[in-house]
């Protein structure tokens, strides 16, 4: 049975379509990505007769009623919306929405004599030649010969024939033709994507949690416009509170409501740890009160899927809605939000550079919202959290499958209950062999962006550490602040001596260093600078940074797990052995750390 069907429609048709409503387009209350000159260039093909793309469609299942009956559901537009948007722009005089949501006219000027189009500006509106928007020719309510007369009165140069002609050539692009594919509503978000790949290719490929935005978007009768609205707008002001104000006026309707006033806060947050996009949001709202882990079943649940029955109930479309609005609500709470990023603070990760894998703080904050539900102690709360980051961080549990980890623990918590599933994942995860083998293992990288670095120096500022031969500045100041990566063994040294790149920049060879002693290092070798260090401490002349105290010296190189034996001149080793005990003494430092938290 063929899982779709194509036609070929109008654009006049269409257009009348999505004003009735019988095709829903969830962008249309989105920015609008499109420049104005795409808009004229859209235009101009559809002017010349040129192919345009499919527009495709996934149509909603029909669902039975509480009185029995049975509705049918409505088409979804999910690839053509800028399209059609631009279209609805361009022909009707419709506003789209900017990227600082603001409400603004895109208007495309037409010049019948050399049939081009262009984006209005004040010069073509002053030069009677162009018609400066064609709205006022595709919109219907002018007459072809009333608009060409009007046009020639300006112009009387012209071919009257001719501008006849091209005006009416203009008013017909509304009977062109576009192609329309039509997905079945029984289609699993999966086979909806390998379809759109294989159709859309060179397009942007969409992901579930766009298939979830266009579901929530589309229905109106519970709520679901608005929802997507508080998510939208609290993923943008959480980046960009400044366009609270833009927001509030343009979209005054919203702005009275109580779903707005539930994100007011962010108007004044200039906190960036962790700014979710939408797809995060509906991850944790989704994991932490639906028990569920895959957005698939998201979509299924807002269409009404009575999974056991495998129907479409109007009941369970109902229910879902409210638990998804009640679920973001928890998510996009200041209360919630703002206790989370204090307790992630708390763990060291101080900045969005040490984050990288978004997945991963999903994931505290779904145990954070799970626990709260529990009513757990807040100091066990606190140390759940933590250590749920962290552990899949160094577990590497998200850079295979994110949606299946989080639907394999989430099922887990729910059978077992997270005390219980999270020590089954400590020991399964962290036994003393990771500590005396795998992680050390693991900081034998090049690559300064490892995770297992990034944990390093979240340990480093949780333990409040000095920079590398620093006196007073800390590493979470230089990591605030971008401070210097140094190569205790410098890199120009290594490279005369014949190591490669990937060997001497070795994550084990960087210490977080102020600029300045940095510079003053230059590239010394090791034997030579630490020899001048310890001199330092004997009341010899600073030379770099400000430690004096052989005693702070050694206490300085412990923090940053540097092993004193370079202080010795007879016991400087070679590199190798260097990195060696410097990747063991770091994954120590990352297990103390972990067992503090």
């Amino acid at each position: 049975m063929p899982c779709y069907t194509v036609n070929q429609h109008s654009i006049q048709i269409l257009l009348s379509w999505i004003q009735a409503n019988q095709i829903a387009i969830p962008e249309i209350q989105r920015p609008f990505v499109w420049s104005s000159s795409q808009v004229r260039d859209l235009i101009d093909s559809l002017y010349r007769g040129y192919p345009v793309g499919y527009l495709i469609a996934w149509q909603s299942p029909d669902v039975r009623l509480k009185t029995g009956e049975t509705s049918s559901g409505k088409q979804i537009l999910i690839d053509g919306q800028q399209r059609v948007t631009a279209l609805m722009a361009a022909f009707l005089g419709m506003k789209v929405i900017d990227s600082h949501y603001k409400k603004i006219r895109i208007r495309i000027a037409f010049d019948p004599i050399e049939e081009k189009f262009e984006v209005a500006n004040p010069a073509i509106e002053k030069d009677v030649r162009w018609i400066p928007d064609l709205s006022t020719v595709l919109s219907g309510e002018a007459k072809v010969f009333d608009l060409a007369n009007q046009y020639i009165a300006k112009n009387e140069s012209v071919d009257q024939a001719e501008v006849f002609e091209r005006i009416q050539k203009l008013r017909n692009v509304l009977n062109n033709q576009i192609g329309f594919i039509s997905l079945d509503s029984q289609l699993e978000i999966e086979e909806v994507t390998e379809i759109f790949v294989r159709i859309n290719a060179k397009g942007k490929v969409l992901s579930q949690a766009d298939f979830v935005m266009s579901k929530i978007a589309a229905n109106e009768a519970y709520g679901g416009h608005n929802l997507r609205k508080l998510i939208d707008y609290f993923c943008h002001l959480a980046v960009l509170p400044e366009d609270f104000d833009t927001i509030q006026s343009t979209d005054s309707d919203f702005s009275a409501s109580q779903l707005f006033q539930k994100i007011s806060w962010l108007k004044g947050e200039r906190d960036d740890l962790y700014d979710p996009s939408y797809t995060d949001v509906l991850r944790v709202a989704f994991v932490s009160k639906f028990g569920r882990g895959r957005l698939r079943d998201l979509v299924a649940l807002l269409s009404g899927r009575d999974f056991e029955k495998r129907t479409y109930e109007d009941e369970i479309a109902e229910r879902s809605f409210q638990k998804l609005q009640e679920s973001v609500l928890d998510v996009v709470s200041q209360t919630h939000f703002k206790r989370f990023l204090m307790i992630l603070r708390s763990a060291g990760v101080i900045d969005p550079d040490l984050i990288g894998s978004v997945n991963v703080v999903n994931y505290a904050y779904v145990v954070y919202l799970l626990l709260r539900d529990a009513g757990l102690p807040a100091a066990q709360i606190e140390s759940y959290v933590r250590r749920a980051y962290v552990l899949n961080v160094l577990a590497e549990r998200f850079s295979g499958n994110p949606e299946g980890t989080f639907d394999f623990d989430i099922r887990r918590i729910n059978d077992r209950g997270f005390p219980e599933y999270f020590q089954y994942l400590e020991e399964a995860e962290l036994g003393s062999s990771f500590w005396e083998v795998a992680l050390p293992q693991k900081f034998n990288t090049p690559v300064a962006s490892s995770p297992f670095f990034r944990i390093f120096l979240a340990a480093q500022a949780h333990s409040n550490d000095k920079g590398f031969l620093s006196k007073g500045i800390t590493v979470r100041d230089m990591i605030q602040l971008h401070g210097d990566r140094h190569h205790i063994y410098p890199k120009n040294y290594l490279k005369k001596k014949g190591y490669r790149q990937s060997q001497y920049n070795q994550i084990a060879n960087y210490a977080l260093t102020q600029s300045e002693i940095n510079i003053q290092i230059g590239d010394r070798v090791p034997k030579t600078y630490f020899d001048m260090l310890r001199e330092q401490c004997s009341e010899g002349e600073v030379k770099f940074g400000a430690i004096t105290d052989l005693a702070e010296l050694k206490e300085n190189l412990t923090m940053n797990c540097i092993p004193d034996y370079l202080l010795e001149p007879e016991t400087v080793p070679g590199y190798e052995k260097f990195l060696k005990d410097r990747r063991h003494l770091m994954a120590q430092k990352i297990k103390r750390y972990y067992q503090s938290l």
